[in-house]
């Protein structure tokens, strides 16, 4: 199986190169950037020593459908998608924040409650919610983006105290925040689904707030099955899930969640092709499109040439 495990690519005018947990970041002539969706694969902040095949197109295609669902919204950095892994777009100033919004209580936010705590990132809590409960009210609950490690709870008061980002700024991202929840829950109900939680990314150009990175993917976004959601809750029994919750569950079970000492467990051929099948069903379900399959070209030249391609129209 063909997997873009990492890429070492030279292009014409490129200023900069960036490896991140899961994506190659190439700047173009200080302006552009060229985002490569690998196939590496990240859990408790840990990149897992085995990639999964189409992982990188799924989350590379869910994204591009999705920022192009929410232009009317506000802009985002995207100026083209030459290659199914591949997006090229403008170079912004990231905000250091990452805008997460929840609109259910699960995942970090259900572990913080089940130990007590009825405050996240200034947002007060009720008593008597259970796992995966629906909020009154979706809350935000920002990070700050960690260059290294563990992204860090933040509340809105300590980001304006501490100056991260200007109160006019502020109130703006939490508007665009809550109106692309809002799109992302409409869309996912006509999937049958339920957008449990996500988180977005902003950067400034020239003084104007840009929509910068991937949303509404799987791996930024939590989605529970709208079907037979109320029963569940009623039983008292898990959601099925639509994210990469189960990545980290099988982690878990074997021991694993990125804390110092514990091995990572061994991934078998078995385990990499259905993680890679979950992610090509998460595909097919929050699109409603069917997964294609790349031609059969080796798939770092077919990257390579594709990307050089649209950055000779750039000039």
């Amino acid at each position: 199986m063909n997997a873009i495990n990492e890429t070492n690519f030279n292009f014409d005018k490129q200023t900069a190169f960036y490896r991140g947990k899961v994506r190659d970041v190439y700047t173009i002539d200080n302006q552009y950037l060229v985002m490569v969706a690998s196939d590496r694969i990240s859990a408790f902040d840990v990149v897992l020593p085995r990639s999964i095949p189409y992982k990188g197109q799924v989350l590379n295609q869910i994204a591009a459908k999705f920022l192009k669902a929410t232009a009317d919204i506000l802009p985002n950095w995207v100026i083209s998608v030459p290659d199914p892994s591949v997006t090229i777009g403008q170079m912004c100033e990231p905000f250091k924040v990452e805008m997460v919004i929840r609109g259910y209580l699960a995942g970090h936010a259900w572990r913080t409650y089940a130990a007590g705590g009825r405050e996240l990132c200034g947002e007060v809590l009720a008593e008597g919610l259970k796992e995966n409960d629906k909020l009154p009210e979706p809350i935000i609950t920002p990070t700050t983006k960690a260059a290294v490690g563990h992204d860090e709870d933040i509340s809105k008061v300590d980001i304006l105290a501490n100056g991260i980002v200007s109160e006019e700024d502020y109130v703006q991202l939490e508007q665009y925040t809550k109106a692309l929840f809002q799109r992302g829950t409409e869309i996912a109900k006509k999937r049958g689904l339920i957008l449990v939680d996500t988180k977005y990314e902003f950067g400034k150009k020239n003084g104007k707030i840009y929509l910068i990175d991937e949303i509404h993917t799987p791996d930024s976004s939590r989605y529970f099955y709208a079907e037979g959601y109320e029963e569940r809750q009623a039983a008292e029994e898990p959601q099925k899930q639509l994210s990469k919750e189960f990545v980290r569950q099988w982690l878990i079970e074997n021991g694993f969640q990125g804390k110092d000492g514990q091995q990572v467990p061994e991934m078998t051929e078995e385990i990499i092709r259905s993680i890679s099948e979950r992610y090509i069903e998460l595909y097919e379900h929050i699109t409603g499109e069917e997964f294609i399959y790349p031609e059969a070209e080796e798939v770092l030249t077919r990257v390579e040439k594709n990307v050089k391609q649209a950055l000779s129209t750039l000039g």
